[in-house]
């Protein structure tokens, strides 16, 4: 196998490692046809890919052929000689498999005479009966055990492409970007199919679709060169935090400017260079000339002015000068995940692929990054679940859904009322035809024994079968977002009633230890069965703090922290994938923590939470963020809690799944307590809005009478405060 591996390596040394894997699996197989002929039919399509001529293939499959050999015939081609006798009659009669009769609701394959590979079965009929029987199994609630993913931390899925050759015309050094005809894949799954992607230079692009659909697939393909865009257009991708070393957060802003970095330090080797003594005048001169040249280049690109720009985005994503010198070591997961964002904003790539950038983000920050994304100069590309966000930022919209791009100009409120009015002339037409052919049919059943009408009725008949196929418009995945309804349902229990004060805090007083820094000081406050509080302010302010406290995580140095004595509090914390077991299933992650119910029962409720069929028997490690997030959901319901604290809770989840939240939240009997930076969802659920910052906590009042939410109307206080 070693000697064949070498072979193909060097007929075709630009084959790519999944494709030589798969090559070289056919010849495992001691079925595959090893004739000259059969290689050629196996290995030209594949080989010609990679820029081999078919003479080159030729001669691969000549030395293939004679390394291994096709297997003897004993009776001509296609018969293979058996090692021993076969006793027919340990089969069974109906020639099925050993010990085994024929089974009820087999498909059997009868050969007929006219060769190997003919077959008596009607392939149409065999197809229909394989999709009839998937339908059943479906609505049974039936599953294949097979099906079911292998959650394995160290392996990612690849990620398999088919795409087009980039045309010859992308290489005008046009910054738009057209990609046509291509698939993606991603473990398994067909994520698009047939798809075309173009994006116009300079325009801002929201992709939206369902959780698992397959959003950040794309934006991974392109920005690991799995879809090919023209070599000249420089892409960025913010996704993962940058890892913490001892570098300042500042200096790692600056030096993701990989051209004023690779500058810079020319300009040191040449002066070092002018320096020495042994420097001949010839040399000198032209090292002289380099240098006026990579001045010039340092002065086109501002360099003088990338520290103040720098500082800039840096103090609009939230760091202090304080954390701005500070080492990149030094800053938790969510701050890394910033300081990702202001190197690729300093950079200002002619493509940004930006990835749920505001996850992370508190208040003020989004409301920063919605004005600075408000005059992008070039390609922007965002997955976000945050529609306020989305319509402050986007220009137009992509819909991913059933394996297809939809096209919408416009921002997201434009996008819901576009599609919802699309949707509507697709029902229409599809009802005015179905009405068109009940009409036809019901002049055939009423004149077709009629002899004066026979004639008529013939031709209707002939029209009825040349009419295509009618299908109803396939389900619409964001018709909770159009107001049409939705399919996700979610549900808290309302807990008994416990009477006040539930939850009390009196002039508390913290500070971590080994620090001075006090977080929280003089803070006070009572949370009762009927509050809904969105919890807002600036990060490192102390809301994550103030959870803890809440949830007796930590205890404060001074003041009071009264709880009720039967008080069941569930947490939803931002980090809730620390909160799960990702090598077992939702199921068996609900049996653990609720143990002695029967599997149906666990099922029932993460079916409320949309995991249904296979899904709630995956690893969880194997599922979306969004899926996640909903088995935490299905636990906190089955605590049956009194409080609901949710850190972030919007996080990851679509926005079916948010509005489906949000509806259960309002339903709640229970006290909520909110820390979210998404306007819309904190507005359709709480009455009040209590702000953290500079160790206190108050209570911002909104104007009485006002349209707004009050919510809106603190964002709006914002934007004017940065005014």
């Amino acid at each position: 196998m070693a000697e064949i591996r070498g072979y193909i390596k060097e007929t075709a040394p630009g084959l790519d490692g999944d494709l030589l894997e798969y090559v070289s699996g056919y010849f495992d197989d001691t079925s595959s046809d090893r004739s000259q002929e059969g290689l050629f039919d196996f290995l030209q399509p594949l080989l010609s890919e990679a820029g081999n001529t078919d003479a080159e293939i030729e001669s691969l499959c000549e030395r293939l052929a004679a390394l291994t050999p096709a297997p003897k015939h004993a009776f001509g081609y296609g018969v293979i000689a058996l090692d021993g006798p076969v006793v027919m009659s340990a089969y069974g009669a109906g020639g099925g498999e050993a010990g085994f009769g024929d089974r009820v609701g087999d498909i059997r394959h009868g050969q007929s005479t006219n060769g190997p590979k003919s077959t008596t079965v009607d392939q149409r009929k065999l197809r229909a009966a394989e999709k009839k029987l998937a339908e059943k199994n479906a609505k049974r609630g039936l599953y294949d055990p097979d099906a079911i993913p292998v959650w394995n931390p160290d392996v990612k899925p690849a990620i398999i492409v088919n795409q087009m050759k980039v045309s010859s015309g992308a290489t005008n050094m046009s910054k738009d970007i057209k990609l046509e005809n291509f698939d993606i894949a991603f473990a398994g799954k067909k994520i698009l199919q047939n798809a075309n992607l173009s994006l116009a230079h300079g325009r801002r692009y929201g992709l939206v679709g369902k959780n698992g659909v397959g959003k950040s697939t794309l934006l991974r393909a392109i920005a690991h060169e799995e879809l090919r865009l023209p070599a000249h257009i420089r892409v960025l991708h913010v996704e993962q935090e940058i890892v913490g070393d001892d570098t300042l957060a500042m200096q790692s802003v600056l030096q993701a400017d990989v051209e004023r970095t690779s500058l810079l330090e020319e300009e040191k080797k040449l002066n070092s260079a002018l320096s020495k003594m042994s420097t001949t005048p010839e040399d000198a001169e032209t090292m002289s000339k380099r240098l006026k040249e990579v001045y010039a280049k340092l002065e086109d690109i501002e360099a003088d002015k990338a520290e103040s720009k720098a500082s800039a985005i840096l103090n609009g994503l939230g760091f202090t000068p304080e954390q701005q010198r500070a080492a990149t070591r030094t800053f938790s997961g969510g701050w890394r995940m910033r300081l990702a964002l202001a190197r690729a904003l300093f950079c200002k790539p002619d493509l940004l692929l930006a990835d749920e950038v505001t996850n992370y983000l508190d208040f003020p920050a989004v409301v920063w990054l919605e004005k600075y994304f408000q005059a992008w100069p070039a390609t922007l590309l965002v997955v976000s679940h945050d529609r306020s966000f989305l319509d402050a930022v986007s220009t137009d919209i992509l819909h991913l859904h059933d394996g297809l791009l939809d096209y919408y100009r416009g921002n997201f409120s434009v996008f819901v009322g576009t599609k919802a009015e699309r949707r509507r002339n697709q029902i229409r037409e599809y009802e005015a035809q179905l009405q068109y052919r009940s009409h036809l049919q019901d002049f055939i059943d009423r004149w077709r024994y009629n002899a004066k009408r026979a004639a008529q009725a013939q031709s209707k008949i002939k029209l009825l079968e040349k009419l295509p196929p009618l299908n109803p418009p396939p389900k619409d995945d964001m018709e909770g977002i159009a107001g049409e309804g939705q399919d996700i349902f979610f549900r808290f229990p309302d807990p008994e009633k416990l009477s006040p004060p539930i939850l009390r805090v009196a002039e508390i007083k913290f500070a971590y230890e080994n620090t001075t820094r006090i977080i929280l000081d003089g803070v006070s406050f009572d949370l009762q069965m009927d509050s809904k509080i969105a919890v807002v302010g600036p990060n490192g302010a102390g809301k994550s703090t103030l959870i803890k406290l809440m949830t007796n995580q930590v205890e404060p140095q001074k003041g009071i922290v009264n709880r009720h004595g039967r008080l069941r509090v569930a947490l939803f914390s931002q980090h809730h994938v620390d909160q799960l077991d990702l090598g077992a299933s939702s199921v068996q992650f609900l049996q653990h923590k609720f143990p002695g119910q029967q599997e149906e029962d666990y099922r029932r409720v993460l079916g409320r939470y949309g995991l249904t069929g296979t899904t709630a028997l995956q690893p969880i490690g194997t599922l979306s963020g969004g899926q996640k997030s909903r088995a935490v959901f299905a636990w906190m319901a089955m605590m049956n809690p009194h409080v609901l604290i949710l850190d972030e809770p919007t996080n990851h989840l679509d926005m079916d799944s948010i509005d489906a939240l949000a509806s259960a939240l309002r339903e709640f009997k229970g006290g909520i307590a909110i820390v979210s930076h998404d306007e819309r969802f904190l507005d359709a659920v709480c009455n009040e809005v209590w702000v953290c910052d500079n160790g206190k906590l108050t209570r911002f009042e909104g104007k009485q009478g006002n349209q707004d939410g009050v919510v809106k109307q603190y964002k709006a206080s914002l934007m004017i405060a940065d005014v």
